[in-house]
């Protein structure tokens, strides 16, 4: 075959037939796919050269039967923490030349049939926290579609991501403990996520072996304002810390006693979770979780699993990971003898 004029564009289909190969395999070459041998590579990128092919998104997508997109679905999109996940998951499927289309559930009546139509326009899908229960999990698993689940117990035969949250909360209740804080109230709800759950539990299983009593429990959403009611209805009594679900919270409240007139850290203590922006300016203590590595994962495990889907039928057991958390002592739980300061505003 004669190598096309350079005024007109060869196609997949012009490569593929030069290379004696299907389409899907050019694809698969031209990303250097381990299922395309080094000889049947090589073939290829001779092809391409001869006629002066030049690859294109829209052909791949073509080649290999899917849409180029992978979705995410989140329970909402308000705030620091989807924002940061959102942030890794489109910058990891961007570099492997996928666009994202973003579901949020919140307030939404037809949620369960929201997701199930966004997996059937998609390659890949990740779900994160409780968005939808596990038996929508399952009915889009058996499609064939690959699924990724974010923060949320595992569900059988689907990949799972989570941080670490029960160890890492014991550890902070145990530092608020060293200080002589014995009255301790959770700002969050344990109910709503898998993640504020296991923070709540670490933190009741760490007062217990410390013979203290469980915290006082204070449901509530997980922003700013949540956080000032919540920090308002406290300040008359305040008690020694409040644990808060997030720095969101955490930030609300320190609002509320500020606006009350008393003092962080003298009158009462207030930790976060997450380690956003804002917490590291107010000096909050916390938790740093990885929350664009979380997303960023979850990117490249649903690349894979698109990859393993187009080879055939055979696919690797469902893997698990938990990603490490980091307690991130400031001075909004007050100084510690055993301490050192650092000039950052946290301690060494």
């Amino acid at each position: 075959m004669k190598a096309l004029s350079k005024s007109k564009a060869a196609t997949i289909y012009e490569v593929a037939q030069h290379a004696g190969v299907s389409i899907a395999t050019v694809s698969r070459a031209l990303r250097d796919s381990d299922l395309v041998t080094a000889a049947t590579r090589a073939r290829v990128r001779a092809a391409v050269e001869a006629l002066n092919y030049t690859p294109n998104q829209l052909g791949r997508s073509l080649a290999e039967g899917r849409h180029a997109a992978n979705g995410i679905v989140f329970p909402d999109l308000t705030g620091p923490y989807y924002a940061e996940v959102v942030l890794g998951y489109e910058e990891a499927a961007s570099e492997l030349g996928r666009s994202v289309l973003i579901l949020a559930t919140h307030r939404r009546r037809d949620a369960e049939a929201a997701v199930l139509d966004l997996a059937g326009r998609v390659d890949g899908l990740a779900v994160m926290g409780n968005t939808v229960g596990d038996d929508t999990v399952r009915a889009i698993a058996a499609t064939g579609t690959p699924l990724v689940l974010l923060a949320r117990p595992p569900v059988d035969g689907v990949d799972t991501i989570r941080t670490r949250n029960e160890r890492t909360a014991t550890a902070l209740a145990d530092h608020l403990v060293a200080h002589g804080h014995r009255r301790f109230v959770f700002a969050g709800d344990p109910e709503a996520a898998p993640d504020m759950a296991g923070r709540y539990g670490g933190l009741v299983k760490a007062l217990r072996a410390h013979g203290l009593p469980k915290p006082e429990l204070r449901p509530c959403a997980y922003d700013v304002e949540a956080g000032e009611s919540v920090g308002r209805e406290l300040m008359a009594d305040p008690p020694d810390a409040v644990v808060c679900a997030n720095d969101e919270v955490a930030l609300g409240v320190h609002i509320a006693a500020e606006a009350a007139g008393r003092s962080v850290p003298e009158d009462l203590a207030v930790t976060g979770w997450d380690d956003v922006l804002a917490a590291r300016f107010a000096g909050l203590t916390t938790v740093s979780q990885p929350m664009r590595e979380l997303g960023a994962i979850a990117a490249r495990w649903l690349d894979g699993r698109i990859g393993e889907r187009n080879a055939g039928p055979e696919r690797a057991a469902p893997r698990r990971r938990v990603l490490p958390t980091q307690l991130v002592v400031r001075r909004s739980c007050g100084s510690h003898p055993a301490e050192t300061p650092n000039p950052l505003g946290g301690t060494a």
